[in-house]
């Protein structure tokens, strides 16, 4: 195949990309004809639509597990956390599939069939009668309920794990493939770049409105058949209009498995350990321009950073993959280890975000719900006040913030995105506090009132919780969009959807840390703790508010580890400068 880069910004009268990128037949593509905001108007339309889908399950998901499976609250809350952590660890198999195999597109249509069959699934499961419990009638406690058999639980969990397996090669390829859409060797198309991440997440939220709103309602008041059959539809609108935006993708061709490229590098640092690294970065073994213009690769200059895996490249012994490797193969391993630190500080943050999902919903079904003599808010719609502080301060940082602190800083982006991720957490510290006292308040009406007993309202309107959820909104639009866009930034070329898979991978451990504290805590507290516990099925009883102060202390304790790990980071030089310099 002929390489584009040779080609140059024209060839034969022709515009063609400079970055790599290729049609789906791996030929040069046309800059013209391709990418840009057009090819990425169907990408932003299918993530409205998935999104639509995917937060149609996973907003309402306690409340489905609590009132039709008659799962208790840690129970439910676990399995929710359980399973959307799995949601978001699956995207590293399919990140690892498209940068070795197959590519992002073909990763991106083969999972995105399972998870159709997922949605399909989850949808008759909630419908057939044979694959649901009987109703519970009103006035009976779910523990009296009529238990779901084996098989019924079976059915809607397995269908549940279809959507992650099948989510696990959509979400890490899809916004990476956005990414690719723009050639950061043209300083316009680069410029756009800058701006992607964030509408991205602009659609995300769009699409996650109508889901904590009109679908939450449907499944509250309609009923769970429609309520999960309109995302299933959705979903197939969102795949229909992907693939009608396919003859003007561009597209990365897979570059080897990221995986064995780091493990090779790690491995020969270490057999290599008591080699003395040479003083002049030139004594390294690397290949030639021309031989990575050939595998249309970007070679890396040598940093000083992570010095000792810089053995790897020192000539000595065997010349196999295995104990000597170029230096651009370690500067790449180096870029991928060096974030490693940096996702290690988002793992406890993330589990505010799976709270907003369990327990902050929890808290809604025991409050006045009313609005109005007819109408009353399904709790999970609470999430809709995160989605819309979200659409309001994302364009306002994006069109006024941006702009305005850009004369003093002279960075294209403001900020750093390691600064604009450390506002989201003080303000995640923030949102944890006022939970608290909100919890606390929640608790005092239940005692002044005499209200103790499970399933019983608390005479206090569900907009108690407003704060905590419209707080959480503005503080997404700095920590989550600051995330996607750093894992994706400073990964290597070759290796982008893996670094992207960085960010599926916080809200996983977030998630799975979530259910390990919660039921760590329930237990311990209901052993040691005052009056049975912290964390109850009956919340009346509980102690929520000791929880929300615990995950502050610790969101807190996170930020202080965050701020040092920050001040020692350095950022990748930029790829523009990098560039293969075969033309010449």
């Amino acid at each position: 195949m002929e390489n584009p880069e040779e080609k140059g910004p024209a060839y034969g009268g022709q515009d063609f990309t400079q970055d790599g990128t290729v049609d789906l037949k791996g030929r040069p593509i046309l800059r013209s004809k391709t990418g840009r905001w057009r090819a990425c108007s169907f990408i932003v339309g299918y993530e409205i639509f998935e999104r639509m889908a995917n937060h149609g399950v996973s907003a309402n998901l306690v409340v489905y597990l609590t009132r039709k499976l008659h799962e208790g609250t840690v129970q439910s809350s676990n399995n929710v956390t359980n399973w959307s952590g799995t949601l978001w660890l699956t995207p590293i198999l399919g990140a690892y599939i498209a940068d070795t195999y197959i590519g992002r597109y073909r990763t991106f249509v083969l999972a995105v069939s399972i998870y159709l069959m997922g949605m399909s699934l989850l949808t008759l499961a909630v419908s057939v009668p044979a694959l649901k419990p009987p109703a519970c009638n009103h006035g009976i406690q779910a523990e009296d309920c009529t238990k779901a058999s084996p098989f019924q639980v079976g059915i809607f969990y397995c269908a549940l794990y279809m959507i992650a397996v099948g989510t696990g090669g959509t979400k890490p390829n899809i916004s990476t493939m956005g990414a690719d859409q723009f050639d950061d060797f043209e300083p316009k198309e680069k410029s756009h770049k800058l701006s992607f991440f964030n509408w991205w997440m602009f659609a995300v939220f769009f699409g996650n409105l109508f889901s904590s709103t009109f679908l939450v309602y449907i499944q509250d008041n309609v009923g769970w058949t429609l309520g999960y059959g309109i995302p299933t539809v959705g979903l197939v609108i969102s795949v229909v209009v992907f693939l009608v935006g396919t003859p003007f993708y561009r597209h990365k061709l897979p570059s080897g498995s990221p995986i064995t490229s780091v493990a090779q590098v790690l491995v020969a640092a270490v057999r290599k350990w008591k080699v003395p690294v040479p003083n002049d970065p030139k004594e390294l073994y690397e290949l030639s321009l021309e031989d990575y213009a050939d595998k249309s690769k970007l070679k890396i200059d040598h940093t000083s950073s992570l010095r000792s895996l810089d053995r790897a490249a020192v000539k000595s012994g065997p010349n196999t993959p295995w104990t000597l490797c170029p230096v651009t193969q370690v500067e790449e391993t180096k870029q991928m280890m060096k974030m490693i630190p940096v996702l290690r500080t988002t793992f406890i943050p993330a589990i505010i975000i799976a709270e907003t999902h369990t327990l902050f919903i929890k808290q809604g079904t025991t409050l006045d719900a009313s609005m109005g003599p007819h109408f009353k808010i399904p709790p999970a719609s609470l999430g809709s006040f995160i989605t819309l502080s979200m659409l309001v301060s994302l364009p306002i940082y994006e069109r006024l913030f941006v702009p305005a602190i850009r004369r003093y800083t002279n960075n294209p982006r403001g900020i750093t995105l390691l600064k604009r991720m450390g506002i989201g957490f003080v303000m995640q510290i923030i949102i944890m506090v006022i939970a608290c006292l909100a919890e606390r308040k929640r608790l005092s009406v239940a005692r002044e009132n005499g209200i103790f007993g499970k399933g019983e309202k608390v005479p206090l309107t569900i907009f108690i919780l407003l704060p905590q959820f419209a707080l959480m909104g503005v503080a997404d639009t700095f920590v989550e969009v600051a995330k996607i866009e750093f894992f994706y930034d400073q990964a290597p070329q070759g290796m982008k959807s893996m670094g992207s898979s960085y960010f599926t991978t916080s809200f996983a451990v977030g998630n799975f840390l979530s259910s390990f504290l919660l039921k760590t805590v329930s237990d311990a507290t209901k052993r040691h703790g005052h009056k049975g516990g912290w964390v109850l099925d009956n919340l009346n009883a509980s102690h929520l508010d000791y929880y929300y102060a615990l995950l502050a202390g610790l969101v807190f304790l996170n930020f202080l580890f965050f701020l040092v790990i920050a001040k020692f980071f350095v950022y990748n030089s930029d790829i523009s400068q990098a560039k293969v310099a075969v033309e010449s």
